[in-house]
This record gives structure tokens, C-alpha cells and sequence, in this order.
């Protein structure tokens, strides 16, 4: 896809002035200003002949359903929606726009897909255990406080020294949007955090203020927990696919299974919407499911 210097200049213009709007006034995530770029980038190469600022809602809804013919899914078409109708009500805000012809499209049904997570037998089979060295110090406290308390992969490994306080058991957040949240930290995480604590300085340099770093002593990288979770997986024998996000998941199901508090786990998780919550309601749902077929006699197949 081209590069926003080869968009006709008014689109380069306005494709400048959208992103840094997310970036100083909505204050999104670096990754989120990525996508929502990448995706009024292509609007704006697609329909180069026109003027953007006369797109109607029949030319994005052609738009639409040539991209879906191409392959695209409902998932990825609803996420490009979304980035076109910020990057319109922004105009209306800010260049004139008469109308949002994004607000009344919908991207067709995407299937859902529910998250997978662990039993809370296979979380304990891949959290327990002792540690050797440092690095096995720090994997131990990563694992259980994601586990602990719901964090996202980019929130814990974005996490800093002052973030933590192990005598109120909390963590402060820094989740999507910049919303920031405190959760609560299990007696297993604080633990495990005790003990990266007492090690961490054969790591870290002085003044590094991650939490969580990796061999140089630098801030540890996403990537780099992926793969010590998967080995770690591996090594205590699950031949499930596990990955940081199944923790965050089988944290939400566990505590909605023992709770059934859904406005609670909403908030653990740092969901903006209810409705994002929702799936883990599924979850729970077939989880009685199959206790009700094993257990029931009228259910039980002959």
C-alpha cells in the first residue's frame, strides 16, 4: 500500500491532520493510530478520484462490498468502518463535513469466535512449581500477576516499578485509550513478585524502572514473553496452545465462574463496553453445559 506522501494532497493533508488528532487529542494507542492510518490510508488511495468530502454512503457501501468480494471478513471490514467513521465525524468537526455517510453502514456479521483459556487445573499446572535463577524469578511473577489480574500482554510488559504496591496488593494499569485502571493482585502473584524483586537487581541496571526486564536489563518485549510462556507450556506438559492473552481470558472466565459478577469482571479488564465482557458469558456457559450433559440423567447420550 502506498505511502501517505503519494496520496493526492488534499488527502495527504487531511490524512496528517486525522492522525495527529489521535495521537494528541484522543490519545490512542501507538497501535491503534497504526490501524485506524493504514485503514484511512487505503479509503482515501481507493476512491482517489473523488472528494472525500463528497463520498456518500453508497460509495463506501460499494467500497465495502468490493473489499469483501476480495476476501475481506466482517471482523476486519467492521474494524475499517470504524476508522472511517472517526475520520469523518473529524472532518464534520473540523473541515465542514455535512454529513457522516459512515454512520449508517454496518459491516456484515463476523462469526464469533470465543477465547480460548485454561481450566483452572491447567493454570495451576503451568503457574506452580519452583524457579531456577532470575529469569525463572521473573517468568513466575510475569505469569501469575497476568493471570492474577487480567492484564493484556502490552499493559504488564509496559508496567514500571512505581506501578506496583505489594502492601495494598494492587497494580496500576495503563490500558487502551490511556484509561487507567487499579486491580487487585492475588496472594499467588504477590508472591512471585517478592521473589523477582529479590533478584531483579542481578538483572536490571541501576535506574531502569521496568518491571519487568529481560536479560540486558532493558524493558522485556512482547515477544520475548510470548515465547518464554510457550516454552514454559510445553515444558510442564499442555498440549493446549497457550499464549499471555488465554491467561487474561482464563482470568475472566475463572473469577465470572466463581463470581458471576459481570460488571466486576468489565471492570477488571478494562472493557469499555459491557458487550465485550459479554463473550465470557458464553464461556461460562458451555462450561455448565458440559457438567449438565456428564451429570444429568436425562441428558447423558446412550
Amino acid at each position: 500500500m502506498a505511502s501517505p506522501d503519494r496520496l493526492a494532497d488534499p488527502g495527504a493533508a487531511l490524512f496528517d491532520g486525522f492522525v495527529t488528532h489521535l495521537v494528541t487529542e484522543r490519545r490512542l494507542a501507538a497501535h491503534t493510530v497504526d490501524n485506524y492510518g493504514r485503514d484511512v490510508r487505503q479509503l482515501l488511495e481507493l476512491q482517489c478520484e473523488a472528494d472525500v468530502m463528497k463520498l456518500s454512503v453508497h460509495d463506501l457501501r460499494r467500497l465495502l462490498a468490493r473489499l469483501h468480494a476480495q476476501g475481506l471478513g466482517g471482523r476486519s471490514l467492521a474494524r475499517k468502518l470504524s476508522a472511517w467513521r472517526a475520520f469523518f465525524a473529524w472532518l464534520a468537526r473540523d473541515h465542514g463535513l455535512a454529513v457522516n455517510p459512515a454512520l449508517g453502514l454496518k459491516a456484515p456479521r463476523a462469526p464469533r469466535h470465543l477465547p480460548a483459556t485454561l481450566t483452572p487445573d491447567q493454570a495451576a499446572q503451568l503457574l506452580d512449581g519452583d524457579e531456577e535463577g532470575a529469569i525463572g524469578a521473573r517468568d513466575r511473577a510475569l505469569f501469575e500477576l497476568v493471570y492474577s489480574s487480567g492484564l493484556r500482554l502490552a499493559e504488564a510488559v509496559g508496567l514500571s516499578l512505581g506501578d506496583v504496591d505489594l502492601r495494598d496488593r494492587s497494580v496500576k494499569v495503563l490500558g487502551k485509550g490511556a484509561r487507567t485502571r487499579v486491580v487487585p493482585v492475588g496472594s499467588a502473584a504477590v508472591t512471585a513478585l517478592e521473589h523477582w524483586f529479590a533478584v531483579r537487581d542481578t538483572i536490571a541496571p541501576p535506574g531502569e524502572n521496568a518491571l519487568f526486564v529481560g536479560l540486558r536489563g532493558r524493558r522485556i518485549s512482547p515477544r520475548v514473553v510470548q515465547e518464554r510462556l510457550r516454552r514454559r507450556a510445553l515444558a510442564r506438559g499442555l498440549d493446549v496452545g497457550v499464549h499471555p492473552h488465554a491467561l487474561r481470558h482464563s482470568f475472566a472466565s475463572h473469577l465470572l465462574q466463581s463470581s458471576g459478577d459481570l460488571r466486576a469482571v468489565q471492570e477488571l479488564l478494562g472493557h469499555a463496553s459491557l458487550s465485550t465482557t459479554q463473550v465470557y458469558t458464553h464461556l461460562d456457559y458451555q462450561h455448565l453445559a458440559k457438567v449438565y450433559d456428564a451429570a444429568h440423567p436425562r441428558a447423558r447420550r446412550k
